[in-house]
Formats: C-alpha cells, structure tokens, sequence
C-alpha cells in the first residue's frame, strides 16, 4: 500500500489563498531586525509567506499583512527592494 506524501500548505498574506509551500515565497525578519526575501525557506527568523506575484505584494503593503505577520512595521524602501527581487525571480 503507498503513501500519499502531505504537502505543507500555506496562507499568502496578500490574497489569503492557501497554497502549497513550494509554490510560494518566504520573507522573513531576521534577529538583526532586518526583512529579506528567502529564496531557500531555510533561513532563520520569523517568516511570512506571499504569491510570486507584484499584486499579492502590494495588497500585502495596502492591507499591512506582511508587516503584521512579521509583528514590525516595514518601511517604504523595503517594499521598494521587494519588488525588485521578486521581478529578478519571476524573469528565471
């Protein structure tokens, strides 16, 4: 008899659909209280979890999901570099 392997699923804090792990990217605070976008889902800090899409990141911004996931206010500039990584991971 085969098992069916679970597949972790998580909520987008921009359009709040749930969605499996892999297909979705972390962005995670760090110690040093700095936001960065985690390709690998590996690293540590407390993580949020948002659709590869500039839309989901900017309902994120207007509805202040991703800052309050990560339980601290996020500047402007960081939403700024955000958006510009996520663009460098889309065009891959």
């Amino acid at each position: 008899m085969a098992m069916n392997k679970k597949i972790p699923m998580r909520q987008c804090v921009g359009c709040g659909e749930m969605k499996p792990k892999k297909e979705l990217l972390r962005v995670i605070k760090t110690a040093e209280s700095e936001i960065l976008l985690d390709e690998t889902g590996r690293k540590n800090g407390r993580g949020a979890y948002i659709c590869a899409s500039g839309g989901c990141l900017e309902k994120a911004e207007k509805s202040k999901g991703l800052a309050r996931s990560l339980k601290t206010e996020i500047p402007k500039e960081i939403y700024e570099e955000l958006k510009r990584e996520m663009k460098q991971i889309e065009t891959r």
